[in-house]
């Protein structure tokens, strides 16, 4: 343990920890007696889950930032089963909500207020752990398919800055007009000089003005000098209590602090002393068990048997015949010493669905009280693994691994016994009787077996990977974090609903969605099993918002393969029904195999047009429209496979089809003011650019109003050449060069905008939260747009 992992950051982390794990103990105590009650007053309802959801966030936050920082193996162990259970709980409220107000979006404004949080504190966090646990697999099948994309002549390393060759005479004449333009503004700027000194002696002459009295000049430049430091004085000090409201950044804010690089260095020591100590444990499970079974293994062995012995001569003391021994199905011996004791949770009167991940939570709160809350760990300076712990858990675990030997072994000294003293009670037409009905079931399973062929059986998962590369069906996600998706929120939903009106979803309640419904699920195995199970994603919205970069996002922040089935990108590939089929075969194959996987869909609203246009009939963009449904159906909540669709012209699909394919639609709106002024702000600076009080990024917000993410990166990128950045310093950047620029683009009118929403209008969920606003009854609503 070196001097940087101090013991003052072990106590610090420690007590975040028994902290968040009280706070943890306390809702799950109180969650069942909130929900016990029968309610029908919705309003209740939903502020009881949604309350519910935001301590839960704070909770997940605290934990995933604890087992981020810990070292200690064992208890990274417990927070993380605990850890995926809070995800999993969330997205059980999560899927509540939207079943209780019929719309994806829901707003807190009010709860944050009576818990007195900030509406950052409501970001959900994507779990570090993701990416860090399967660093080296990403990083070795990005070396391969690089390696594969290289070999197929399709490198995609040089195409993002081409460099097209030219002539050397071509290239000769260039820098010869460059240098000649170059001295032309030297010589005009040397020329202006001298016009301007003779200018200045001509303009004197002809004024004969002379400076006689030396007191009037001193007063004069003593009336510029102190009105030009006034000026300054004033401005500095406006400059300061800007900084001090918390309206300017204070200076050096964007320098990265000797503190910050400190940090990173103790987060590059952390990781290196988790992945030792994890090491260790490892090896302790295999030494300290095999330590065990030298030392313990005869007594286990033969205490197990006396136990046995004892429980025959008692069962035949009472009964007068000598047990039937428990078969290996049944658990052998190990069910006749077992505790018996049958939990039955009363049932909930409210209609609220059956957690699934809340019996994991209080088993990790239970192990949490009964081994770490009041455990001295004082010997323990560097978190290293406990080996009390080990030997307890590998105990049992030998003890199981004996008990089959056991078993086996008093298996047939019973029969010994019941032949020597029962013989007449043995019955080998029963076994007979079983292994008929077992060959029965042997013979079913065969049967369903033979159903599901193995198209590619022959071939090896690296071939099929390498195949669909060079297809061009496989690509590489371009490395794009969700945090980069920049927004802000939505401070008037909840005002806006208290007036019946439906509000435009913020850029950050995307990027929520995102995280609730395609990051979090691939990215645990655990979340996904249990979790509601959602297989595919519709990103519908116009273009430039970033549907596009969210697609990927999912693919960088999971670390999943990307699949693109759009309907431009298939065409012309795996020609004929036989191809489809061994297309989509291969693709769902291999996204099993290296799953997590993202099967995109670009333009997904050409899979479902009502009408196809005669330009792209040759293409047949339909080609999936009867397989994804199937498809679909063949995902099991173990697959982890996210099917996600983009669209800007959902208008031209066939909504029945369309939706039915697509579990979650989620609109992506243009940017509103708040998104746009952060958007302005980070983008600038992200590309070179340097914020004064010249620059008026309010103005520029406003202006751009229905402009999208891609035409404000697109216009920033274009003003902020190498040269104009390096005239900063000079000449500060201002409003105008901008709104220049822009002004050459086509906005996201209105009209476009509202299309959107009456198209999701008429979506399921759409409908039903359109008939609950208008006063119809919900349940109604519920049955009227119900799907599979």
């Amino acid at each position: 343990m070196t001097p940087s992992l101090s013991a003052e950051e072990n106590r610090m982390y420690n007590k975040m920890w028994h902290q968040t794990q009280e706070a943890l103990g306390a809702l799950l105590d109180k969650e069942p007696q909130k929900m016990i009650e029968p309610q029908r007053n919705q309003v209740f309802i939903f502020q009881t889950l949604a309350t519910f959801y935001v301590k839960y966030v704070q909770i997940f936050r605290n934990l995933e930032n604890v087992y981020d920082q810990f070292v200690h193996p064992q208890k990274r162990i417990l927070i993380r089963k605990v850890l995926d259970g809070v995800m999993g709980r969330i997205l059980e409220l999560k899927n509540e909500m939207v079943e209780l107000e019929l719309t994806e979006f829901h707003y807190f404004d009010d709860i944050l207020q009576d818990l007195k949080l900030a509406p950052q504190q409501l970001d959900i966090p994507i779990p570090k752990y993701f990416l860090k646990e399967k660093l080296e697999v990403i990083k070795g099948r990005e070396k391969i398919l690089a390696q594969i994309l290289a070999d197929s002549g399709i490198d995609t390393s040089d195409m993002k800055y081409p460099v097209k060759s030219i002539p050397f005479d071509e290239a000769v004449k260039l820098i010869q007009i460059a240098e000649r333009a170059r001295q032309g503004r030297l010589r005009a700027l040397f020329m202006k000089q001298i016009y301007l000194q003779e200018y200045r002696a001509k303009q004197s002459k002809m004024l004969g003005k002379k400076v006689t009295d030396t007191w009037a000049a001193a007063l004069r430049i003593q009336k510029v000098w102190r009105r030009f430091h006034q000026r300054k004085e004033t401005e500095k000090l406006r400059e300061e209590e800007m900084i001090f409201l918390g309206m300017n950044p204070p200076p050096l804010f964007n320098e990265v602090s000797a503190t910050v690089i400190q940090a990173e260095k103790v987060d590059r020591l952390r990781n290196e002393v988790q992945i030792k100590h994890e090491e260790d444990y490892r090896e302790a499970l295999v030494t300290i068990k095999n330590d065990l079974k030298l030392i313990e293994g005869v007594d286990i062995k033969e205490n197990l048997q006396d136990q046995i012995r004892h429980w025959f001569i008692e069962c035949r003391n009472l009964t007068g015949t000598f047990p039937d021994y428990p078969d290996v199905e049944e658990g052998g011996s190990a069910i006749i010493f077992s505790d018996k004791t049958i939990q039955q949770e009363e049932d909930e009167k409210w209609k609220m669905s059956p957690s699934l991940f809340l019996p994991a939570m209080k088993e990790g709160c239970n192990a949490y009280k009964e081994i770490w809350m009041k455990k001295d760990e004082s010997w323990n300076f560097s978190q290293d693994y406990d080996p009390e712990l080990i030997k307890e858990e590998k105990r049992k675990e030998l003890q199981s691994e004996i008990r089959i030997q056991v078993d086996e072994l008093m298996r047939q000294e019973l029969k010994n016994l019941k032949l020597a003293v029962d013989r007449e009670r043995e019955r080998p037409v029963k076994a007979g009787k079983k292994k008929d009905k077992k060959g029965k079931k042997g013979k079913k399973k065969e049967k369903k077996a033979k159903k599901d062929k193995d198209l590619t059986a022959d071939r090896t998962i690296e071939s099929l990977y390498k195949e669909l590369v060079e297809e061009g069906l496989l690509i590489q996600a371009l490395k794009v974090n969700l945090s980069d998706y920049i927004g802000e929120y939505s401070y008037l939903g909840t005002t806006l609903r208290q007036v019946s009106i439906e509000p435009m979803p913020s850029l950050l309640d995307v990027r929520q969605l995102i995280t609730l419904y395609g990051i979090w699920p691939l990215g645990s195995a655990a979340v996904h099993e249990k979790a509601p199970l959602v297989k595919s994603l519709l990103l519908a919205g116009p273009s430039g918002v970033g549907k596009k970069m969210l697609v990927h996002a999912i693919c960088t922040e999971t670390g999943a393969n990307l699949f693109n089935l759009s309907s431009s990108n298939i065409a012309g590939k795996y020609p004929g029904k036989n191809g489809l089929q061994m297309m989509l075969h291969a693709v769902f194959k291999v996204a099993r195999q290296l799953q997590p996987s993202v099967v995109w869909i670009e333009d997904t609203e050409k899979t479902f047009y009502k009408k196809v246009p005669n330009a792209e009939k040759m293409n047949e963009p339909k080609r999936l429209k009867k397989h994804l449904p199937q498809i679909l159906k063949l995902l099991k909540p173990d697959d982890r496979i996210l099917i996600v669709g983009t669209t800007r012209r959902p208008f031209d699909a066939e909504l029945q089809s369309f939706c039915k394919v697509y579990q979650k639609i989620i609109l992506v709106p243009r940017p509103d003011y708040a998104s746009r002024y952060v958007l302005w702000k980070q983008i600038i600076e992200r590309n070179g650019g340097v914020l004064t009080s010249a620059l008026n990024v309010s103005c520029l917000a406003k202006v751009t109003d229905g402009f999208t993410q891609g035409h404000i990166v697109e216009v920033v990128k274009g003003v902020l050449t190498d040269q104009r950045i390096r005239r900063q310093i000079h000449k500060p950047l201002t409003a105008v060069e901008f709104i220049t620029a822009i002004t050459s683009m086509n906005p996201v009118y209105k009209e476009e905008e509202e299309s959107f929403k009456n198209w999701y209008a008429k979506t399921p969920l759409g409908k039903k939260r359109a008939l609950a606003i208008t006063g119809g009854s919900t349940e109604k609503a519920k049955d009227k747009g119900k799907r599979k």
